[in-house]
């Protein structure tokens, strides 16, 4: 065989072996993608792992830790959401508006979107236009972990006052108020930390008002399930200089501190829709 020949031979075989190793070092990056979990998965699997449908939180407070963060290293793109900015869709995310006028746009609803439900807990998001708002409601026996995923939201929140401080109805037309003590007002920018209301402290009543477009991802344990006792109840609040009779209950802090609730029908200026699920599969 001439040198010539063999000189061929050799490139032709080097090419070869070159475009193989690129061959195998392209299906190692595949199968290594393929085989990692995204961070919802992640999400996921850990509730799976240490939430109960009987809202029992695990003994060791590190499992909260972990759930919280990972939560916190969740980004809008991790559960299929774009960032929006504060002159852009007025909440339409992912699901566009191109066609609506200004006007329109701060009419939008918030947007649902359902990521799981099992009967030890809820993933959920909300995609809040600018000015759109949650009303004061409360989350009964159950833990709720919020991550806000972008934008800027106030959070105005309240605890019940324990033991319960009941003034009944002034006559027909008037509910009864019951006495609770504020435990949050201020305004969350993203990005921040996990927050968290347990059952009877961190702000089980709560109500959202968006400031600017933005998202919450919730995790709610267990489920709201109207036939286990747990209810969605809305309420109104009343300053408490507003029912000056119970002024004796008061015996720590400032008057502003209280409110006095009272129960409301579903509030039909709730304006919500049903929004379709865009981030990573879950594999159950």
């Amino acid at each position: 065989m001439s040198s010539k020949l063999r000189q061929s031979l050799s490139d032709k075989l080097s090419v070869v072996i070159e475009n193989k190793d690129m061959v195998f070092s392209s299906f190692r990056r595949y199968f290594s993608m393929w085989g990692q979990s995204s961070k919802v998965q992640t999400l996921y699997d850990h509730c799976k792992t240490i939430l109960s449908p009987s809202g029992t939180l695990p003994p060791s407070s590190q499992a909260l830790q972990n759930l919280s963060s990972i939560l916190d290293s969740i980004q809008p793109a991790d559960v299929g959401l774009k960032e929006e900015i504060a002159d852009d869709d007025r909440g339409h995310g992912f699901f566009g508006a191109n066609l609506l006028n200004r006007v329109d746009r701060w009419a939008q609803p918030i947007t649902y979107v359902d990521i799981h439900e099992c009967d030890s807990f809820t993933m959920c998001i909300f995609c809040f236009p600018t000015s759109s708002a949650i009303p004061l409601h409360d989350h009964p026996g159950m833990t709720v972990f919020s991550k806000l995923l972008y934008g800027s939201l106030h959070v105005k929140a309240y605890d019940w006052v324990d033991p319960p401080c009941i003034l009944e109805s002034k006559g027909p037309g008037f509910a009864q108020v019951r006495l609770a003590k504020l435990a949050v007002d201020k305004v969350l920018n993203a990005p921040c930390e996990t927050s968290i209301l347990y059952p009877k402290h961190g702000g089980n009543l709560h109500c959202f008002t968006a400031v600017t477009p933005c998202a919450m991802l919730d995790i709610l344990t267990p489920p709201y399930r109207e036939d286990e006792g747990r209810k969605c109840t809305y309420y109104h609040d009343y300053p408490y200089s507003a029912f000056s009779a119970g002024k004796a209950h008061i015996c720590d802090g400032e008057e502003e501190e209280y409110a006095w609730l009272a129960e409301l029908e579903s509030p039909s200026d709730l304006y919500m829709r049903q929004g379709v699920y865009a981030g990573p599969a879950i594999h159950i």
